[in-house]
C-alpha cells in the first residue's frame, strides 16, 4: 500500500485495522462455510456435478422419490454455501480496498489531536475522597503534560498549586467525615482549574516536532559530554597524583641527603650474570615500580636468583633510589640507572629523538590549535601524552645496547602486578623468535590495521592487515637472536618513514609490531591478563589464574579513576603504614 508523503503510516495502520474489525462478522461466516464445505468435499469422489440426477439414473431414482428430493435440497444448499462464499470474497476484497482508500484521505491534522480528559474521570457521583483522589491523579496527568509547554506556563502553575493544596486536603483522611472543612472549597476550586484544561487540545504535530528538536539537542549533549569525557580521561591518566608527587620530592631530597658510600645497592655482582633471571623495568613512578618488584619477588620461588634492572628519568632517579635502598627486595638484586646518563642514546643516533628536535613535532606538541573548550581538546589528546615523548618509553627498542652481556631479559611495563613464579618463561622456546608475547587479536579486533595505516602502500604492500596483534608489558626478548636479526635497525627504518606520522600516529606498539613481525612467539594467555585499565568484564577466574595481570588503559590503579573492583590486586602489595606513604597521605 502506498502511503502519501507527510501521512502518518501509524494512522493508516489504525484505519485498516479499524475497516478490518468491522468486517470480522463476515470473515468469521466466511470461515465456517469453508470448514461445511471442506467437510463435504472431503468426502470419497465428491463432485459437485454428482449431485444433479441424470437421465440414466432415472429408472433407479424412480422408486426412491425421497432420496431424490434431499439430493435435491442438498444440490440447492450446496450451490447457496458457494454463492456466499463467493460474495463474501467480493464484500472482503470490497473492504480492502475501501481500508486502503480511507487510509490515504486520512488527514494528520485532523486526527492529530487529542483531549487530556478522559470520560471515566466524569463520574460526578464518587464521595468527596475518591473525588479528591481522582483529580488528584487527573492534575497530575495534565501536570506532566504542560510541564513540557511553555506557552502553558500560568495553567501549569495554578494546577502545581492546586495539586499541592488537594495532597494536604486529603492527608491520611479515610472517609469524607475526616476531611478538614475547606475540601469541600478546595474540591470546587481544582475543579474550576481541570475545567479549564478540559477543552485544551495539543496538536500532535506540534509536539511531533519539538520531541524531534529535544532529541537533536539531546543527541548533540551526549556528543559533547563523550567528547568532554574523553579529554578528562586522557587528561587524568597523564597526570600524576599529589601523593605520588610528594613521595617523590621527599624521598629525593632524602636520598641527595645521604653519603655517596650509603647510594650504592650490594650484590652487584648478579647485573650481568646471565644465568639468572633479569627484568627490564622502565618508570618514573616510583609507587608502581615498587609493586612491581614487590609482586614479583613475593611470587618467586627463588628470589636470590632474581635481577631488576631499574632504569628512570633525571627527576625521579634519587626518589627510585632511595625507595629501594630503604625497602630492598629481600636477597634479590636491583640496580638504578639514569637514561640521561646513556651518551650514545642521542638524536644523530636514534630517529625519535631527532623527530622531537624537528620544527613540525615542536609545533604539534607545544603551539598548534590548543583548544579553547573540553569537547575540541579531545581531538587527539591521547598521541599528546607526555609518555610517548620519553625516552623511557621507547628504551625498549635498544635493549642489546642496554644490557650488552645478558642472553634473556623478561620486559615488564610499571602497570602491572605479578601473581605467579615467572621463572617458567625462560624455559619457554621460542623457535628462533626475537619477541615472546601475548596475542591480544580476536575475530575483527586488535590485528594489524587496528593500530597501522594500510592506505600508505609502504605498509600495505609489507603487512597482512588481518595479522595478529600481541601485547607490550610482559616480554620475553632474545637478545642473542636481537643481534642476529639486527632488531633495532629495523626499528629505525620505520621510525624514520613514519617521521611524518603517515604509518602510524604514536606510541610504540605500532613500531613494535612492523619491527618484530613474524619474529614474535605466542605465549599462552595465562601467563599476561590485559585490560584491567579499561575493560570492567573480565572474569574473576581469568585474573586469578594468571600470572601478570596488566592495567593498560587509562584507568591506572593509582588513579581516582581507577576501577575500584580490580584495584585490591594492585594495593595490596603496598604498606600504606610506610612513614613516606602515610606522611604523603597515600591511602588505600
Amino acid at each position: 500500500m502506498a502511503i502519501r508523503a507527510g501521512r502518518s503510516p501509524l494512522l493508516h495502520l489504525l484505519a485498516l485495522a479499524f475497516l478490518i474489525l468491522a468486517a470480522s462478522p463476515c470473515l468469521q461466516a466466511r470461515v465456517d462455510h469453508r470448514k461445511q464445505i471442506s467437510h463435504w468435499t472431503g468426502q470419497p469422489n465428491f463432485d459437485l456435478q454428482n449431485v444433479s440426477s441424470g437421465r440414466k439414473d432415472g429408472p433407479h431414482l424412480l422408486g426412491r422419490s425421497k432420496e431424490i428430493t434431499h439430493m435435491k435440497l442438498r444440490r440447492v444448499a450446496v450451490r447457496k454455501k458457494m454463492e456466499v462464499v463467493q460474495q463474501d470474497d467480493e464484500a472482503l476484497v470490497k473492504l480492502e480496498n475501501a481500508g486502503i482508500e480511507r487510509s490515504k484521505a486520512v488527514d494528520s491534522a485532523v486526527l492529530g489531536k487529542y483531549s487530556i480528559w478522559r470520560r471515566e474521570n466524569e463520574n460526578e457521583k464518587a464521595d468527596s475522597r475518591v473525588r479528591l483522589m481522582r483529580d488528584q491523579m487527573i492534575m497530575a496527568r495534565i501536570y506532566s503534560v504542560l510541564a513540557k509547554s511553555r506557552d502553558k506556563l500560568d495553567l501549569y502553575q495554578e494546577l502545581l498549586a492546586r495539586l499541592k493544596e488537594s495532597q494536604r486536603s486529603l492527608g491520611e483522611a479515610t472517609a469524607d467525615a475526616e476531611l478538614p472543612k475547606s475540601a469541600s472549597d478546595r474540591t470546587k476550586a481544582m475543579g474550576q482549574v481541570l475545567s479549564k484544561a478540559r477543552d485544551l487540545l495539543y496538536d500532535c504535530k506540534e509536539i511531533t516536532q519539538r520531541l524531534r528538536a529535544m532529541l537533536q539537542s539531546a543527541d548533540e549533549q551526549v556528543r559533547s559530554l563523550k567528547k568532554q569525557s574523553t579529554f578528562l580521561s586522557q587528561l587524568a591518566a597523564k597526570t600524576i597524583p599529589n601523593g605520588i608527587h610528594c613521595l617523590s620530592m621527599r624521598l629525593t631530597i632524602d636520598y641527595y641527603l645521604l653519603s655517596p658510600e650509603k647510594r650504592k645497592f650490594p650484590n652487584s655482582e648478579n647485573l650481568e650474570n646471565p644465568d639468572l633471571y633479569h627484568y627490564a623495568l622502565f618508570s618514573d613512578n616510583v609507587l608502581a615500580a615498587s609493586v612491581v618488584v614487590n609482586s614479583t619477588i613475593m611470587n618467586a620461588k627463588e628470589p636470590e636468583k632474581h635481577v631488576f634492572h631499574l632504569v628512570t628519568d633525571k627527576l625521579n632517579f634519587g626518589a627510585m633510589n632511595m625507595w629501594f635502598l630503604l625497602n630492598p627486595p629481600g636477597d634479590a638484586t636491583i640496580h638504578v640507572e639514569n637514561v640521561d646518563d646513556f651518551k650514545w642514546l642521542n638524536s644523530s643516533y636514534c630517529p625519535v629523538l631527532k623527530q622531537l628536535e624537528s620544527a613540525a613535532m615542536k609545533e604539534y606538541y607545544f603551539k598548534a590549535d590548543r583548544p579553547k573548550t573540553l569537547s575540541a581538546g579531545s581531538s587527539n589528546l591521547k598521541y599528546r601524552n607526555p609518555k610517548y615523548l620519553s625516552m623511557l618509553n621507547h628504551l625498549r627498542f635498544y635493549l642489546p645496547q642496554v644490557y650488552p652481556k645478558l642472553n634473556k631479559i623478561l620486559f615488564l611495563d610499571d602497570d602491572i602486578v605479578v601473581q605467579r613464579d615467572l621463572t617458567g618463561l625462560w624455559e619457554v622456546d621460542l623457535n628462533g623468535n626475537v619477541n615472546g608475547a601475548v596475542e591480544t587479536c580476536g575475530e575483527s579486533f586488535h590485528r594489524f590495521d587496528k593500530y597501522l595505516n594500510f592506505s600508505n602502500p609502504n605498509i600495505a604492500q609489507n603487512f597482512d592487515p588481518n595479522a595478529c596483534g600481541w601485547a607490550y608489558g610482559m616480554n620475553m626478548f632474545d637478545l642473542e637472536e636481537w643481534k642476529k636479526k639486527d632488531i633495532t635497525g629495523i626499528y629505525h627504518k620505520w621510525q624514520n618513514m613514519n617521521e611524518n606520522r603517515l604509518l602510524w600516529k604514536l606510541g610504540t606498539l605500532p613500531p613494535g609490531l612492523l619491527t618484530f613481525y613474524k619474529l614474535t612467539h605466542p605465549l599462552d594467555k595465562s601467563w599476561h591478563v590485559l585490560g584491567l585499565g579499561y575493560n570492567p568484564t573480565i572474569e574473576r577466574s581469568e585474573i586469578d589464574n594468571a600470572a601478570v595481570i596488566h592495567y593498560n588503559g587509562n584507568m591506572k590503579p593509582w588513579l581516582e579513576i581507577a576501577m575500584i573492583k580490580y584495584r585490591p590486586y594492585w594495593t595490596k602489595y603496598i604498606n600504606y603504614q610506610h612513614s613516606y606513604i602515610h606522611g604523603c597521605k597515600i591511602s588505600q
